[in-house]
């Protein structure tokens, strides 16, 4: 679903990624682990489209998007859930959910979103100014999957979120995964990405060191969290 390959990304005259690789399948959901600053950042903006100073090549659903704008990556089937949320604060939730486009047959309608965060349900007249943390998480998780993306890009989601928000994050993330909708996860949270994940990378000064599958990640979760500083 996507491949990244030889990725090289620069700020300026400052190189801060280094001849990354990723790849992500059908179904499948793959973290990214790193310290603050190793990059993470700067490969989802590559990767979406925002960040242009690069080389190497993404490919997605068999087609090189690597020059391609942000808005053609959005309605070829790739959705962001940024780490701000990026929500309209002056809309309701019903109208954050139903403003961006559908790309695909395979969007929830809002009934499925309803189902699926009762909470969005009971405050869908709300303002976006009044959603605590997790609502506004679930918010822009929703609002992605109401386009019917095909790959979801999500920059820490579980950051600053109670336990019980977190773990309905994971159930999403499961049953899309069940839908056959690839998941790049970026994440610190070392036990919450052992959850959902079947593979990580971890990377580190714009290179990735390791990759991991879900079993080793989980038998060297001490180590991988002294590595991320946490």
């Amino acid at each position: 679903m996507l491949e990244v390959t030889g990725l090289q990304a620069w700020y300026g005259q400052a190189q801060a990624l280094h001849g990354v690789g990723v790849r992500v399948g059908e179904g499948e959901v793959v973290s990214l682990a790193g310290r603050n600053g190793a990059g993470k950042t700067t490969l989802v903006r590559c990767l979406i489209g925002l960040h242009r100073q690069l080389s190497g090549a993404v490919t997605f659903l068999g087609r090189d998007v690597t020059r391609m704008a942000a808005h053609q990556r959005a309605r070829a089937g790739m959705g962001w859930v940024q780490d701000d949320r990026g929500i309209y604060a002056s809309l309701t939730v019903e109208e954050n959910l139903v403003l961006p486009p559908k790309v695909a047959d395979r969007a929830w309608p809002l009934e499925r979103v309803y189902e699926a965060f009762p909470v969005l349900a009971e405050r869908r007249k709300a303002s976006g100014t009044t959603l605590s943390g997790g609502e506004q998480q679930m918010l822009a998780i929703a609002r992605v999957l109401r386009t019917g993306a095909r790959l979801l890009l999500m920059d820490e989601p579980s950051e600053g979120l109670a336990p019980v928000v977190v773990a309905r994050i994971g159930a999403i993330i499961r049953e899309i995964k069940a839908d056959g909708v690839g998941v790049l996860l970026i994440e610190q949270n070392v036990k919450f990405a052992a959850t959902v994940a079947d593979r990580h990378y971890l990377l580190s000064q714009g290179r990735i060191v390791e990759t991991l599958d879900n079993s080793e990640f989980q038998r060297r979760e001490g180590e991988l969290l002294k590595h991320l500083g946490i």
